[in-house]
């Protein structure tokens, strides 16, 4: 076998990138696709939160503002006496969780407690409770508090910096040496630095992926089982992490001989590719992906990491390198054209922030009522800061200063890095933060009214809820049970609403059957009063029965 030659390990290389890329592209078209969402929270339930039923239900459902996936285990009914009143496993149909319960507990006051996971790869936990007959002393659920553990809670967010750390100091030193490294000067320290940011990005992808388990379950640190890597690995959260991999280990085949030396234009695009392929799987795994706009989401998040990545690379390359062993004659031909690229990046990571706290944020209330949208806040105040502190550098730049005296712009970049270095460790957190839109929605935290009634016929008892009573858009829940408080299967469903003391005439809700006893509907109700809601509910071919409730609307 003969020695292989430079352009064969480099035609090796290239060929072994792309198909790394194409493998991922696979990967990626593979990946089942699920309706968008984020951080979901729960939106209703039946029985309502601390309501009192006349007869114990045969079921609790949960209705979440968005489609969740399970965490075994997590979802409980705890009866009167402290035993378990869950019979069986719950049922996931998108944002609607159906739970069995034993209906021979007994009176008294039930507790609901549950954990699961919102398509942003969050878990959302809670509990609540509602009473059957009478209020009695609640029960304690002992085998779940449904907290996170703090400890794996920072481990997370420490992972998170880690990987942007880690992403700046790889693109950083890949872009100055393809295009702006003096051939004069040796590349070690900058191939270096690029190396361990490769390996810190891999080592933070897979500490963020064994995280997940103990993050997803609520245990401890150390709490990585075989079945909870396997949930997350089957996730939409775990195929981006995968595909991360392979992209870095694609990545690292064109890097090796970028570091060396200058390479050609190919490898330079196929690099180039696979980068941006490898800064998708940020968003693709987090709030962006979940979003009301995934698509526009995703864009941006990748345009605002990306502009990150290159800002600080750049500047981190400048102040530990180039300002260093550059000679004015070189500086002032690097100089200028980094401060145009640092503008472009600086401009490209504003545009692409501010749309994307108008999605996450949603309202200007919210940016001072929510965690995060005052960590947005936080964010924005910092960066005007090191935006001024930029500034001064470009006029230095501008005035041929810094080629000739570096001391002033190395002084003005070291300012902006530990500025920037806080904005990171903002944005670790504020990437597990739930957004301010789905805060918004929270039923727990949110004001609002409720109503909620059973009414009977002779062939079913149906249980109503309309939420929140008000005026404007309202949600309608409908609940169908035999006699005995069993589901009933409903075949078809109508539902009208009117206010004849206004002169309103019927409105017919369209409606969407979530269970075979389960349909939900969305209606505007334009004035306050007693509405009138009429439900006809057919259950057999000839068999159906109408019911009728007044719903106080304020």
């Amino acid at each position: 076998m003969g020695v292989m030659t430079a352009a064969h390990r480099r035609r090796f290389a290239r060929l072994a990138a792309t198909a790394g890329l194409l493998v991922t592209v696979v990967a990626l078209l593979l990946v089942p696709a699920g309706p968008a969402s984020a951080h979901a929270v729960l939106s209703s339930s039946s029985p309502a939160a601390s309501t009192v039923v006349p007869a114990a239900p045969a079921e609790v459902v949960l209705t979440f503002s968005e489609t969740v996936r399970k965490v075994p285990d997590r979802i409980r009914v705890i009866a009167p006496d402290g035993s378990r009143a869950d019979q069986g496993e719950p049922t996931f149909a998108g944002s609607v969780v159906n739970i069995p319960v034993d209906t021979g507990r007994g009176n008294g006051t039930y507790l609901v407690t549950y954990r699961v996971i919102s398509a942003d790869s969050h878990p959302v936990s809670g509990a609540f409770t509602y009473s059957v007959g009478a209020p009695s002393e609640p029960p304690v659920d002992s085998g779940d508090d449904g907290r996170a553990n703090p400890v794996v809670g920072t481990a997370v967010k420490v992972a998170k910096f880690v990987g942007y750390a880690g992403l700046l100091l790889v693109i950083g030193p890949a872009l100055v040496l393809a295009l702006l490294w003096p051939r004069r000067l040796s590349r070690r320290g900058p191939a270096r630095l690029a190396w361990t940011g490769l390996g810190l990005v891999a080592l933070a992808t897979v500490a963020t992926v064994l995280l997940q388990v103990p993050y997803t379950n609520g245990g401890g640190l150390f709490d990585v089982t075989g079945e909870g890597l396997s949930l997350v690995l089957g996730s939409a959260f775990g195929a981006a992490h995968l595909v991360r991999l392979g992209l870095l280990a694609a990545v690292a085949l064109l890097l090796r001989p970028l570091l060396a030396g200058p390479v050609g234009r190919t490898d330079l695009v196929i690099l180039g590719v696979l980068a941006v392929g490898a800064l998708v799987t940020w968003p693709l795994s987090g709030h962006p992906a979940a979003s009301p706009a995934p698509a526009v989401s995703v864009l941006v998040d990748t345009v605002h990491l990306g502009g990150m990545a290159v800002w600080l690379g750049g500047l981190v390359m400048l102040a530990v390198f180039l300002l260093r062993r550059a000679d004015e004659r070189e500086l002032g031909a690097i100089l200028p054209i980094w401060s145009r690229w640092a503008a472009l990046a600086v401009s490209a990571l504003l545009l692409a922030g501010t749309v994307q706290a108008l999605i996450e944020v949603a309202t200007p209330a919210a940016l001072v009522n929510t965690a995060y949208g005052r960590l947005v806040l936080a964010k924005i105040g910092l960066f005007v800061l090191v935006i001024a502190v930029a500034a001064y550098s470009r006029h230095l730049v501008r005035t041929r200063v810094a080629a000739s005296r570096p001391a002033p712009v190395r002084r003005a970049i070291w300012a902006e890095l530990t500025i920037t270095a806080i904005v990171l460790g903002v944005s670790a957190t504020l990437v597990q933060t739930t957004p301010a839109r789905s805060v918004a929605t929270d039923v727990a935290a949110a004001d609002s009214g409720y109503f909620n009634t059973t009414a009977t016929s002779s062939l079913y008892s149906m249980q109503i809820e309309v939420s929140p009573a008000r005026r404007g858009n309202n949600s309608v829940h409908l609940y169908a049970y035999t006699l005995d408080n069993q589901p009933l299967p409903v075949v078809e469903w109508q539902v009208t609403v009117a206010l004849p003391a206004a002169g309103i005439e019927a409105i017919q809700v369209p409606l969407l059957p979530l269970t075979d006893n389960h349909a939900t509907g969305e209606i505007s109700l334009p004035a306050a009063g007693d509405w009138e809601l009429r439900v006809t509910a057919r259950t057999t071919e000839i068999d159906q029965a109408t019911v009728t409730a007044t719903v106080p609307v304020r």
